[in-house]
């Protein structure tokens, strides 16, 4: 069976040919609905002015109609959906709830696995994976009553930051399709964006949650390494990898990451620490906060992004207690190559599928480079920076919040990405040289970083990985052409519920979140040319 017809036949099986496998919904008002917060929604599911199968009918039908379009899903799970529904709200009419996550539909990275349904990781080596038990983060998803609409489409293994390279075919901007949503979990964030869910799960290694929070306008949440379990999901780099929620307002973030935050036994890198009242955060003082700005981070900045800093900045500096520049630590060699080579020694798929073009460049590179000497000394080198960077960047020198472009140009178009010469540091890096000077990308392993046909988009994001620390990526303007800007807001170690009331406060002053796409059940999908289709599926 050929590689298009395979395809073709496990799409309609299990939700890709969603046309043709989602009836419209009876509710007439399903784009009203669909577009509430996840709060409002919350807020009306309590009351029982809404029930949870009217807000899951309205997003199964923004799927139908916009899927199409965007590409943001790969499996919609939508009889399970239904069933999940209808029982939430039986408990709903009898007075009894679970969280105000209750009867929220609510989308999925397709790395994070899911009982029974196919965790593809957007590759078809993983075509006919089907877990065997929930991820940490969906066991606790589901204990809260949230109802799991499908698997977001990203990045092939999370070895890109443009979600362009995937088996099901590139993910598309909504703002503009034929522009990247950023990656990898570009699905879940333009999945946000069409509002086809109220919440997403995504997963950040050196951005991945960030970068397409930036490009779609949405909310992207990191937490603080170890504060949300990984166990259960497909890894990139076990020593970077975080877990976060992706939301339209910052206080939806704050539901979500409440819900699933928490020590996990099973989880070597799980931290046990109490987890705090993080919607204490929603309207908090932020007066008393001192700023802190890294000049590489704005470095080479496009002009309109420029342009949007320096009003954010101007309007940051009156919020708070002012802003200052500093200096942060450098992470040259704390590179994983070691683990990604680690989970794909033995990865393998039953249908005899391979990697993408794109991704089949990196990976045989990547382990080619992974030496257990190398890793040894980064491993100990990233361990001793998180031991201390909350004393040498925040402590010594006197902020309690840093501020940063999340990524420093506009998207780029799917065709360039995919057909471009390489432009930067390999996947799987740490962190930039942020110790002052001209910014170097991380060589995973210490050796030349992993060359690649993907932009280098996450150049703003990836240190943040490697210390480890709780960063927030929410819109802050937008270019000439329409597309979204984001603002990136990190704290010290644990620091979440400070991260949250700045974003906060930012987002109620301005009014960058209420913009939508305009994007039109009519509009036409832009074609690739022969040699971008190459180099991903679809």
């Amino acid at each position: 069976m050929s590689q298009f017809s395979r395809r073709q036949w496990i799409s309609g099986v299990f939700g890709g040919a969603i046309a043709a496998q989602i009836a419209t919904a009876d509710t007439p008002n399903a784009d009203d609905l669909a577009g509430l917060s996840l709060k409002q929604a919350s807020d009306q599911i309590h009351s029982k002015k809404l029930s949870p199968v009217e807000l899951t009918e309205a997003c199964l039908a923004r799927i139908k109609t916009y899927n199409p379009k965007v590409n943001a899903w790969i499996t919609v799970m939508r009889e399970q959906a239904l069933a999940q529904a209808k029982e939430l709200e039986k408990e709903q009419a009898a007075g009894h709830f679970r969280s105000p996550l209750h009867g929220i539909p609510i989308g999925l990275k397709d790395t994070i696995d899911t009982q029974g349904v196919r965790t593809t990781a957007a590759s078809a080596i993983y075509e006919y994976r089907f877990a065997p038990e929930d991820a940490e983060v969906v066991r606790k998803l589901k204990a809260a009553g949230a109802i799991l609409l499908g698997k977001c489409n990203m990045h092939e293994f999370d070895a890109g930051p443009t979600s362009a390279v995937s088996y099901w075919g590139p993910v598309r901007n909504p703002w503009n399709l034929e522009r990247v949503p950023g990656g990898p979990s570009g699905g879940s964030a333009a999945a946000l964006a069409m509002n086809n869910c109220f919440a997403a799960l995504g997963t950040d290694a050196s951005g991945g949650i960030r970068v397409p929070a930036a490009y779609c306008g949405v909310v992207g949440f990191t937490p603080t390494y170890g504060r949300v379990s990984i166990r259960g999901i497909v890894p990139f780099a076990w020593s970077l990898d975080h877990c976060g929620p992706m939301t339209r307002t910052v206080e939806d973030a704050a539901l979500v990451l409440q819900q699933i935050a928490g020590y996990d036994q099973n989880d070597i890198d799980s931290v046990d620490r109490p987890v705090p009242d993080y919607s204490a955060a929603i309207g908090a003082p932020v007066k008393p906060f001192r700023l802190g700005m890294a000049a590489q981070f704005f470095d080479h900045l496009d002009e309109e992004v420029a342009r949007a800093m320096d009003e954010a900045i101007t309007l940051l500096s009156k919020m708070t207690s002012g802003i200052h520049e500093v200096r942060l630590p450098s992470l040259l060699r704390a590179g994983v190559n070691a683990e990604i080579a680690a989970y794909h020694e033995d990865v393998k798929g039953v249908n005899g599928g391979g990697y993408e073009p794109a991704t089949a460049r990196v990976f045989p590179a990547t382990a080619d480079s992974a030496k257990a000497v190398d890793y040894i000394r980064g491993w100990r080198e990233l361990q001793l920076v998180r031991r201390t960077v909350d004393e040498d960047v925040f402590q010594k020198q006197g902020i309690d919040l840093l501020i940063a472009p999340t990524v420093r140009r506009m998207p780029p178009t799917i065709e360039e990405s995919l057909v471009a010469p390489a432009t930067g540091g390999g996947r799987g890096g740490a962190g930039a040289s942020t110790g002052g000077g001209t910014a170097t990308p991380a060589t995973p392993g210490g050796g030349n970083a992993t060359s690649r046909t993907q932009p280098d988009l996450d150049e703003n994001t990836r240190p943040f990985n490697g210390y480890g620390l709780p960063v927030i990526s929410l819109p802050c303007g937008f270019s000439k052409d329409g597309m979204p800007i984001g603002l990136q807001i990190c704290g010290p170690r644990f620091s979440e519920v400070s991260v949250l009331a700045l974003a906060y406060a930012y987002q109620q002053a301005t009014e960058w979140n209420k913009r939508k796409p305009t994007l039109q059940p009519d509009t036409k999908v832009p074609t690739l040319s022969k040699a971008a289709s190459e180099q991903t599926g679809g």
